[in-house]
């Protein structure tokens, strides 16, 4: 399926009601933009880690879009072809010989015969200069073989290489911010405590190239399995929690363990994508107190444990959401790990219910300044009668990218300037397009309130790293 536009012609927009497909886009681009990464990563075939050569100069302004458009996933596509379209209608002139022309979009469906492959292979034969997509990492695999420059919408960084963006924010780029401002407070020792899943080890692989690049000591980095046992003795373990105890004791002799509470292990993590409570700080009320406690005819129970000494770190990585988050707290107070003399952190999705987590106050996360998409958000509206979904965001920038080098390249999308020193204004801030096929996006560094204050900005957003690229 292939549609030509010109946007000096008015080429009509599709609008789209909303639904409960919004919140799994949000969810696309905050993980994450984090669970999309797991999601698109398990779809990856055989070939997707397989880099092509880097692409031919194509000398056409011409942008070809691969999106599904039909299938399940038809409406998300709608939604990014309409985030492009307003960028090419505000934007969308190119310079060729000194002349002012009307750029042209190519859109091909990638659930069509043929999937992104095919696409790809008519958006080359159609002489496009640029393709803005596909959606998913295993789309992205398939249509690397175009001979020219890809922006992709998915957040799976390991789809990333010479010719090939990731437009998503990763969960690497949102760790590595995090780094760099602990280290700017003073933090030099990493843990990590992550759910054994796709985003977890994402967010694991994150930290361990943020220490190294930024020079700190290889962090320690647990993954649980899911079960509220399996959480409570990871964390102990990772906290040196008997250790720590035993020191505490007068005589240097670790007291009898307190009891920990029986829980079956589910052997899942489907824990984590449940709903959170609404309360989650009663919620943690109800579970157990490792403290010493009087049965009702008097007798003394578990001994009280003494107060411990820090744990063997100064900051600490979380990636659970849900009720795998609400175990995970616990944890942390059965093992006595808080913000007194630990950094915690987390991922951007955190951002979608900070009014919950007051639990951890003072934890942090990194994500985009909802603040800079308003205006965005106000054009979006007006032209497509209702709110963007945080998908629209990633073509849009991408759609910008196209059109800002076409006015100042006379032939294609060169490469050297894609990757401009300046960057890119993007709908959720400036943005850099790196020669490795990453993109260094703005991040703001918010810090979690108590009782449901949700999070304020503590660090204003820059594309600035700690390191070099």
């Amino acid at each position: 399926m292939t549609r030509t536009y010109s946007f000096l012609s008015k080429a009509s927009t599709r609008g789209l009601a909303g639904n409960g497909a919004g919140r799994k886009a949000g969810m696309v681009v905050l993980g994450t933009v984090g669970l999309a990464m797991a999601g698109c990563a398990d779809q990856s075939g055989p070939g997707a880690a397989t880099g092509p050569q880097a692409p031919k100069a194509a000398t056409s302004h011409k942008i070809g879009v691969l999106l599904p458009l039909t299938g399940p996933n038809a409406a998300l596509g709608h939604e990014l072809l309409a985030g492009a379209q307003l960028a090419l209608a505000e934007n969308g002139t190119s310079t060729t010989q000194g002349q002012a022309s009307a750029l042209q979009m190519d859109v091909h469906d990638t659930a069509a015969v043929g999937g992104a492959s095919a696409a790809a292979t008519a958006a080359a034969e159609a002489g496009d200069g640029i393709i803005l997509g596909p959606l998913t990492a295993v789309d992205t695999a398939a249509a690397q073989s175009a001979s020219m420059p890809v922006l992709a919408f998915t957040s799976d960084v390991g789809q990333a290489r010479n010719g090939v963006w990731v437009m998503g924010i990763t969960p690497e780029d949102q760790v590595e911010r995090l780094v760099a401002t602990a280290r700017q407070e003073g933090r030099h020792r990493f843990a990590a405590f992550l759910p054994d899943n796709p985003l977890g080890h994402a967010l694991g692989n994150g930290l361990l190239a943020s220490c190294r690049d930024q020079g700190l000591m290889s962090p320690t980095i647990v993954y649980h399995t899911g079960s509220q046992a399996s959480i409570t003795q990871m964390m102990r373990e990772l906290s040196s929690y008997d250790t720590r105890r035993a020191e505490a004791q007068p005589d240097g002799n670790a007291a009898a363990p307190a009891s920990t509470p029986a829980a079956p292990a589910t052997g899942s993590t489907d824990t984590a994508d449940k709903a959170l409570p609404s309360d989650l700080a009663a919620a943690l009320k109800g579970g157990s107190d490792t403290s010493a406690t009087a049965s009702a005819d008097g007798a003394a129970q578990t001994p009280a444990v003494p107060k411990l000494a820090p744990p063997p770190f100064d900051a600490l990585l979380l990636g659970d959401t849900g009720l795998g988050l609400k175990n995970v707290i616990g944890a942390l107070a059965d093992s006595q790990v808080s913000s007194a003399n630990v950094r915690i952190m987390g991922p951007g999705l955190w951002a979608a219910f900070a009014t919950k987590l007051g639990a951890l106050k003072g934890a942090w996360y990194a994500a985009p300044d909802p603040s800079s998409r308003q205006s965005f958000a106000s054009r979006f509206m007006a032209r497509n009668h209702h709110m963007p979904r945080p998908l629209a965001d990633l073509s849009y920038d991408a759609a910008k990218v196209a059109t800002t080098v076409a006015r100042v390249a006379p032939n294609g999308y060169p490469a050297d300037v894609l990757t401009r020193s300046e960057g890119f204004a993007g709908v959720d801030g400036p943005f850099t397009l790196l020669p490795d096929g990453r993109t260094r996006r703005a991040l703001g560094v918010f810090e979690v309130l108590d009782n449901g204050g949700g999070a304020k900005l503590l660090v204003p957003a820059t594309t600035k790293s700690a390191v070099s690229g």
